[in-house]
C-alpha cells in the first residue's frame, strides 16, 4: 500500500488546469432587453524572436483591421480593437453563441534591445503580426592603456 499526502491546493490547481482559466466575465449587450450575453476576451498572442526581431502574433478572428490599434508607450506596446457582434436577420434564431465579443486590450513590455521607431504590423487571414526589429547594439571597443 503506497501512501499519499493529501493537498486540498492540489485538487484545485486540477480543477482550474481542467477547465482553463476562470469563466470569462459576463455582461449584457447594450440593450437592456437583449437576450444576447457577450463576454469580456482577450485575444491570444504568441511571440518569438529571430536574430533580427521580435514578432507577436496576435489571434483576431473577424476583427477588420480598421477596429484595431497598435501603439508603444513608454517601453510598453499595446494592441487595442473591438470584435462587434454580427447582424442577424429577423427570422434567424441563435441557438448557441461560443464566440467572444466587445473590446479588448493586451500590453507587452518590449525588450531592452527593441527598435520602438522601426515596428510595423499587418493583418491578414485573422492574424494580427506586430514586427519588432532589434536595435543595433554596438561592439564594446577595446581600448589599450599605457602602463606609466
Amino acid at each position: 500500500m503506497t501512501l499519499v499526502n493529501w493537498s486540498p491546493f492540489r485538487e484545485f490547481d486540477d480543477l482550474f488546469s481542467r477547465y482553463g482559466a476562470l469563466p470569462a466575465r459576463r455582461f449584457r449587450s447594450g440593450n437592456e432587453g437583449s437576450e444576447r450575453d457577450t463576454a469580456a476576451w482577450r485575444p491570444v498572442a504568441n511571440i518569438s524572436e529571430t536574430d533580427k526581431e521580435y514578432l507577436i502574433k496576435a489571434e483576431l478572428p473577424e476583427v477588420p483591421k480598421e477596429d484595431v490599434e497598435v501603439s508603444v508607450h513608454d517601453g510598453v506596446i499595446t494592441i487595442k480593437g473591438e470584435r462587434r457582434i454580427e447582424n442577424t436577420e429577423e427570422n434567424e434564431r441563435q441557438h448557441r453563441i461560443e464566440s467572444f465579443y466587445g473590446s479588448f486590450a493586451r500590453s507587452f513590455s518590449l525588450p531592452a534591445d527593441a527598435n520602438e521607431g522601426g515596428i510595423h504590423a499587418e493583418s491578414r487571414d485573422g492574424v494580427l503580426k506586430i514586427h519588432i526589429p532589434k536595435a543595433e547594439v554596438e561592439k564594446p571597443k577595446a581600448i589599450d592603456i599605457k602602463v606609466r
